[in-house]
Formats: structure tokens, C-alpha cells, sequence
């Protein structure tokens, strides 16, 4: 059993796992194109979307008429009762994009979806994850990004800056159970009840705090919360001055670390510390490009570029800002997102190189490092990279995610089967989690699981941000499964979104190890003419 995520806002739900609206109860009918544009308003809700990317999360950057998007809008507007007039729930902002502006809550959905062979123990769903955390005796926390008070003008980013560096630093600890930032992040305290929120990510204590800055001066609150009781555990309050902020972030690890009641000697919580820059600009230029690189969409991606760019030029031994970099030159060329394969696999290592040479102990820069080796389908050189990074950061979700991808499709697929549970359990909100149900699919095709492989390829190419790419898998399985419609009404897809899409570019971005199993997954697709 797998956790359904509901968006509620007036008298409706958005049920992203069930792909449904429903009004008071009822099912709307709603266009699977309808359906993800609303969900891509509704869950960046906090910030305008622009209609570019837009076209790249709905239509795969294909080109369309203003016309199209328009139609798409209006249905969407149509089954919430809304129109262009009043804007209610869905706010034009002419000639840079949309807004969805409704007030919205995350909840827990009062019903689960199935997902056969989950051993209950290890289900992902949020009212049970505390009591198996409790099992395991690991206390476990969420650390939401901060609450901008008043207009921090060009220092907003250190609002999800300094709560980032908090989920890293705590992630680096083995006895703790840490949310990734890919769901925590999704959740802001300004809006969330925080008993809802422990339940929701399955955690017994959520980290919330508030940023504010006056000239130079800035002020951050933090606030520890039990949220079985919502009682607060324990708050601080820490000033300083803007050239000073590193200090700050310090002195709040530290009071976290300490209202935790850790049982850790002082060394062991200095090897903890990251290795970042002292350099402001380069530290809040880095983390707004993370904000724009786990958006997988051209434009996006560019804009992370020169951010990690910047960076470099104000701290050239930025370890993680050279990480970044080959992050995006990683899903360039992951996403055939250009003509010069070769070259951008090249920009990959060469920055993932140097970000090694910088601080070997990082672990975004070993995860990065990792999957550099992926675009070459050389796997075994992959593994000892993300093996290191999980050896780091135990609770690093990215990290386990990208190592239970390069163990199933080596042929360890029990191995990854394990590990991506783990990474769906620590982060089941993730921007990532259909790339995250891909890889249960994959996990059951190695073993001859049609039936079980259909089923969890459907739900990952359903998922808000499929690329794709995960549609194709979803053909594959489907047919494997005997679903020759389903398979069909999959390939289809591929089709209108990569009209040019092959079995040679589909296994050149899964390359499998096990001849059988590829054999298999080709036959699949050749019956469907790619």
C-alpha cells in the first residue's frame, strides 16, 4: 500500500494517485491533459508558472497554439465552477503565465491505493510510517522551508537555503529518520497543520522557522514541534547580519542538534558539517538553481546553468556548485535534449571531476559523480559512486533512488527492489517518485513480474512529471502482460510526444544488463513499431 496524496481547496480534492477530481465526493470527468495542468498549478502553487513550462511538464516542450493552452485553461476553470472573469481558482498573469490561487491543504487520504507486495512493515503509507518508525526505534523529523517575513528582496532564497543545509546536515546521521527535501519542501508551515503534516510524512517532530530581513540585518526563529500533541518542544531565536549568515547557520544546527538531546561528541558533529561556501552570492546562487534543476524541463534547466555558473565564478572551489553543473549537462543529455551527445556527456564527468577533486566526502558531489557513468551504460562503474554517497548520507533519498535504479537494472533486482522502498518511504511527496515507481516496475519485469511491472509502470507514468520516457516502459509492460490496449493506448502516447522516440534511445537512458530481460523489453516495444 502506497500513500494517495490529496490536494483540498473549497469543495474539492485532487487525488493525484487515483488521478481524480472530485467535488464534494464526486468524480468530475476531466481530460488526462485538464488533469495535469491543474495538477501542475495546484502543486506549485506558491509561485507563477510560466507558459513555457507549461508546454514542457504537459506537452513535453512540444509546440502548440496559444489556443490549445487556452482551451486547456478554460476546462480546467469549467469543472471548478470558475471562469476568466472572476478567477477564483486559476489567475491569468498576461504574458507571463498562471497562478493557481486558491487557498490549499495537504491531507492524508482517508483510503490507500494498492500496490501488491509491499510488506507492511515497509508500506509508505503516512498514517502507519511513524508506527513503523517507532518499531525501529528511529525518532524522525521534517524540516519545512522557512517563512519569508516581509520582502527579503534578492536574500529570499536563504528562506529554503538554510533549511536545505539543515536536512543535509541531519541526513548525514545515522540514528535519524530525515524527510527528504523533494517532499518536506512541499509542505509550508504558513499553511500546514503540523499534526497533519507528522502524518501526512510520517514523522513524530516537524522543524519550522521564519526569515526576516531589515537592511542588513537578519533575523531567523526556528521552532521544534511534537506533532503528536502539536506541543512546541523547544524555539530559538538568532540575529545577525547578512555577511555574517554562515555563523547563523551554524549556531542553528548546533541549538537543533542540542534540543534533540544528541549523545554525539563535538568531533563527530564537525565532521557532520558541510564544506560550503563563505561566499553569500555563491551560496544563494547555488541553491536557487536547485530550486530550477529538479524541474527536468529545458528552461529550467538553463536557468540552474548559469545559477551554478555564477556560483563558480564568485567561489571557483565550490564543491557543490561544480555537482550542479554536472547535473545539468547529467539530464541534458539523459533526456536527448540535444544534438551533441557526446559533449555533454563529457561536460558531465568533467564537472563531476572536479566537484570530487574539490571535497570528496560530499555526498551530492558522489551521487553526481554516480551518474555520470549512466551515459555510458557503464553501471558497474556507477555503483561504487552512489554506494559511497549512501555510505555518507544514510537517509540521502536522491542517493538511495539513484542506487536502487543502477542495482535493478544491473540484475540485483530484489536489492533495488529494498532500496527503493526506503527512498519512497523517506520521501513520499518527491518531485522524483514517478522515476521512483519506474524503478519498482523495472524491479519486476528482471524477474519475470509482468502482471506486478504493469501495475507500477501505470502509476509512474500517471504521475505528475512523467517524462516520456516512463510512458514508453509502461507500453513495455503492459504488453508483456498480456494488455495489448493498454499497451497500445501507451505507445500511442509516446508517439504524439516523441514522434522520433526508438528502442535504441530507450535502452541508450535504461541500459540493462541481463540479455534476457532486454530481449524481453524489446520484443515489447518492436510489436508496438518502436
Amino acid at each position: 500500500m502506497l500513500p494517495s496524496v490529496i490536494y483540498r481547496f473549497a469543495e474539492f480534492e485532487l487525488d493525484l494517485a487515483r488521478v481524480e477530481l472530485r467535488a464534494q465526493g464526486a468524480v468530475c470527468a476531466l481530460e488526462p491533459q485538464v488533469f495535469a495542468l491543474l495538477a501542475l498549478l495546484v502543486e506549485n502553487r506558491d509561485r507563477l508558472v510560466s507558459r513555457d513550462e507549461i508546454l514542457e511538464k504537459v506537452w513535453d516542450g512540444r509546440v502548440v497554439s496559444d489556443a490549445a493552452l487556452a482551451s486547456r485553461i478554460k476546462s480546467a476553470r469549467q469543472a471548478l465552477g470558475d471562469d476568466g472573469k472572476s478567477q477564483r481558482f486559476i489567475r491569468t498573469q498576461h504574458g507571463q503565465g498562471f497562478r493557481f490561487v486558491a487557498d490549499t491543504r495537504v491531507v492524508q487520504a482517508g483510503a490507500t491505493v494498492a500496490a501488491a507486495t509491499v510488506p507492511a512493515a515497509q508500506a509508505g503509507i503516512p498514517g502507519r510510517a511513524a508506527h513503523a518508525l517507532s518499531a525501529l526505534g528511529k525518532p524522525s523529523i521534517a524540516v519545512l522551508p522557512f517563512r519569508l517575513v516581509g520582502d527579503a528582496g534578492p536574500y529570499a532564497a536563504i528562506a529554503e537555503a538554510l533549511p536545505d543545509e539543515l536536512i543535509i546536515d541531519l541526513a548525514r546521521l545515522r540514528w535519524l529518520f530525515v524527510t527528504a527535501r523533494g517532499s518536506s519542501f512541499r509542505l509550508r508551515a504558513a499553511e500546514a497543520d503540523l499534526g497533519e503534516v507528522g502524518r501526512l510524512l510520517g514523522v513524530r517532530y516537524v522543524l519550522s522557522g521564519s526569515l526576516e530581513i531589515q537592511g542588513r540585518s537578519l533575523t531567523v526563529a526556528v521552532e521544534l514541534v511534537d506533532t503528536r500533541d502539536a506541543g512546541v518542544v523547544w524555539a530559538e531565536r538568532f540575529n545577525g547580519v547578512l555577511a555574517d549568515v554562515h555563523r547563523v547557520r551554524d549556531d542553528i544546527r548546533r541549538s537543533v542538534l542540542a534540543a534533540l538531546e544528541l549523545a554525539i561528541p563535538r568531533h563527530e558533529a564537525e565532521l557532520a558539517r558541510l564544506n560550503v561556501s563563505e561566499d553569500l552570492d555563491a551560496w544563494s546562487a547555488y541553491h536557487l538553481g536547485l530550486q530550477h534543476v529538479y524541474r527536468f524541463n529545458r528552461k529550467d534547466n538553463a536557468a540552474a546553468a548559469a545559477l551554478f555558473q555564477r556560483a563558480i565564478r564568485r567561489d571557483p572551489a565550490f564543491a557543490r556548485a561544480h555537482a550542479g553543473l554536472s547535473f545539468v549537462h547529467f539530464q541534458t543529455a539523459f533526456l536527448g535534449n540535444t544534438d551533441d551527445l557526446a559533449g555533454e556527456v563529457g561536460e558531465a564527468r568533467r564537472f563531476a571531476s572536479r566537484a570530487v577533486e574539490l571535497d570528496a566526502m560530499d555526498p551530492f558531489v558522489n551521487f553526481a559523480m554516480g551518474r555520470t557513468h549512466w551515459l555510458s551504460g557503464d553501471l558497474d562503474g556507477a555503483l561504487p559512486w552512489l554506494e559511497r554517497a549512501t555510505a555518507l548520507s544514510p537517509n540521502y533519498a536522491q542517493g538511495i533512488y539513484a542506487r536502487a535504479w543502477t542495482e535493478t537494472l544491473s540484475g540485483r533486482a530484489l536489492e533495488g527492489r529494498g532500496h527503493v522502498d526506503f527512498a519512497m518511504r523517506l520521501s513520499p511527496l518527491d518531485p522524483l517518485y514517478y522515476g521512483m515507481l519506474g524503478t519498482r516496475a523495472f524491479s519486476h519485469l528482471m524477474l519475470g513480474e509482468h502482471s506486478e511491472a504493469a501495475r507500477w509502470a501505470e502509476r509512474a507514468a500517471r504521475a505528475p512529471g512523467a517524462h516520456v520516457l516512463i510512458a514508453m516502459i509502461a507500453s513495455a509492460a503492459q504488453a508483456l502482460a498480456g494488455d495489448e490496449e493498454s499497451s497500445g493506448a501507451w505507445a500511442a502516447n509516446v508517439r504524439e510526444r516523441g514522434p522520433a522516440l526508438s528502442r535504441d534511445d530507450f535502452f541508450r537512458s535504461f541500459p540493462m544488463k541481463l540479455a534476457d530481460v532486454k530481449a524481453r523489453v524489446s520484443g515489447a516495444l518492436e510489436r508496438r513499431g518502436f
